[in-house]
């Protein structure tokens, strides 16, 4: 066989010449915008010019601090395809650990939208490597600044070469193309390169029709931020099969989402399930033409039944269960049904779609524990092992890998059961687990069933100290709009009390305004565990 490269200049080059009148519908901080992947290739190509004539050369990296739009994709495909590695900077990390993931990746060129510029102003003094600032902005003229040096995104692409030559470099498939940071919910950053050859292979995967099957006639909209997970590699893909892209921009709200599906007919979206309690809330307030829809992707945290059975039965949207890490590029596993289960009862086909699914072609997992390969019968736990092509084997310049990596497999760090069937389902991050008197108690089960009743708009289930059990479990809820005042802490007991044993329940339920989340949107444990650290210590 020809031994030919994978790499990211195939698909820019393949959208270019064979999808030059598919649309990038994106939105900015001022307007719709709308282009075709002919103008996409070209920008891309005078941006590389440009970034070189800025100094970058092969091996340099480049951050992005943008939201989801089409100058935030062509540097997707400018960076890398340059020879350069994209790091997709995450804007809403902390002062520390946003100028730490920038100094540690050893960035040269910020490329930053308008109003993020303020953000970078406060670390600015941090940097250490940074040689210039490019703001993207739909204004003629940059805002006022104490970056410098900086230079204005749309004149440069205007002096670029439109007809840059990518084939120079010969790139070799196994370097990185691109470079994006764990959110940290625990320590510092940890960064994971992805090279061209595995960013290409997680494209295929997400063309198979038993993963998410995402092809030319899609209109996709990747609501997962560009900065999280290269989208779920959601814009690589596209590009290469000549998808329709919907890019909502900055600041998005659900009532916005709703429409663009609407109005782009859009038939694929991507995001965490906090944005989905967001567009649920949002339908029900309102009747959207959602008939476009042919699958809603969930990932980033396990999705709780009530929210699969919602969008299915009362709005007639299919729902797709997807389970992945930034270390994994990130897709590892789907939840579809197999043929001889598509005649299965209602609540039955559910069970296994709330699961997160059967690794997806391309991938090995196991899970382990103590004694070995648990059994496949969907209740013995252990952690999740997984490895294949598109797995990183190391964290950049990072100690923490010899405990991530070992012995050829990435040691996920979720718990997890496998059924007879290859199902693998989440049963909690390992540091969520509850240890009550030497027993385990799933956080994620507890708030599954928590957000399946009609009052509750999001709950998250965290770990107490206690003076007796050494651990318990406390529930923190929102409720939803209208059932404020309504609804009692015995209420959500009682509707708990069938399905859980006793000593699983919790030992309070707190009602509160809003849940802390990630930068990325998932609820944040850690700072709720700060909160209720001494709650059961003082009533116990």
């Amino acid at each position: 066989m020809m031994n030919t490269p994978l790499t990211l200049v195939q698909k820019i080059e393949r959208a270019e010449k064979y999808f030059s009148k598919k649309q990038v519908i994106s939105r900015t901080g001022s307007k719709i915008h709308r282009l075709t992947y002919k103008d996409v290739g070209k920008r891309a190509r005078a941006l590389s010019s440009a970034l070189e004539k800025l100094g970058i050369q092969k091996g340099d990296r480049v951050a992005t601090l943008a939201w989801n739009h089409h100058r935030h994709l062509k540097a997707y495909f400018a960076v890398p395809c340059m020879g350069a590695v994209l790091h997709m900077a995450n804007f809403r990390l902390s002062q520390e650990h946003l100028s730490y993931i920038l100094n540690h990746a050893e960035d040269k060129v910020l490329l930053i939208d308008d109003d993020i510029v303020p953000v970078v102003e406060k670390i600015q003094d941090k940097l250490e490597t940074v040689k210039a600032y490019v703001i993207l902005t739909d204004e003629e003229t940059l805002p006022s600044t104490t970056l410098s040096p900086v230079y204005s995104y749309e004149d440069l692409v205007a002096e670029g070469d439109s007809q840059y030559d990518y084939n120079t470099y010969l790139l070799d498939e196994n370097a990185p193309a691109a470079i994006c940071y764990t959110s940290a919910t625990t320590g510092k950053p940890k960064g994971v390169e992805y090279t061209h050859r595995g960013l290409v292979l997680h494209s295929m995967a997400l063309g198979l029709s038993d993963t998410l099957g995402l092809s030319e006639s899609d209109v996709l909209m990747p609501v997962v931020p560009m900065f999280h997970v290269n989208a779920w590699g959601l814009p690589f893909a596209s590009t290469w099969f000549g998808t329709t892209q919907v890019l909502p921009g900055p600041m998005f709200t659900p009532k916005r989402l709703a429409e663009f599906i609407e109005e782009e007919r859009v038939t694929l979206t991507a995001g965490v399930p906090t944005v989905w309690l967001g567009l649920l809330n949002e339908l029900e307030q309102k009747d959207y033409d959602m008939s476009s829809l042919r699958a809603v992707v969930c990932g980033g945290s396990a999705a709780p039944r009530g929210i699969i059975r919602a969008f299915e039965s009362k709005h007639g949207i299919p729902f797709l269960h997807a389970y992945g890490l930034t270390e994994t590029t990130p897709v590892v596993t789907t939840a579809t049904l197999k043929s001889y289960q598509q005649d299965l009862p209602e609540e039955e086909k559910l069970d296994v779609r709330s699961k997160q699914g059967i690794i997806v072609p391309g991938l090995e997992a196991k899970v382990v524990n103590d004694r070995g390969e648990v059994k496949a019968d969907g209740k013995e736990m252990g952690e999740l092992l997984v490895r294949g092509p598109w797995i990183a084997d190391e964290y950049y310049n990072d100690e923490r890998t010899k405990d991530a990596f070992q012995d050829g497999w990435l040691h996920t760090g979720d718990i997890a059961t496998i059924d007879e069937e290859g199902n693998i389902k989440l049963v909690d991050r390992t540091k969520d687990l509850i240890k009550s008197g030497g027993e385990w108690i799933s956080s994620v089960d507890i708030e599954n069933v928590l957000m399946a009743h009609e009052s509750v708009f999001e709950a998250a289930v965290v770990a107490v100290p206690h003076p007796k059990w050494m651990e318990r479990p406390v529930a923190c809820v929102v409720l939803k709009d209208g059932y404020k005042g309504q609804v009692s802490k015995e209420d959500l007991l009682d509707y708990m009390r069938p399905q859980f044993a006793k000593w699983w329940l919790p030992d309070d339920v707190i009602f509160m305004d809003e849940l802390p989340k990630t930068s990325v949107g998932k609820f944040l444990k850690r700072s709720l565990r700060d909160e209720l650290k001494d709650h059961l210590m003082e009533n116990a």
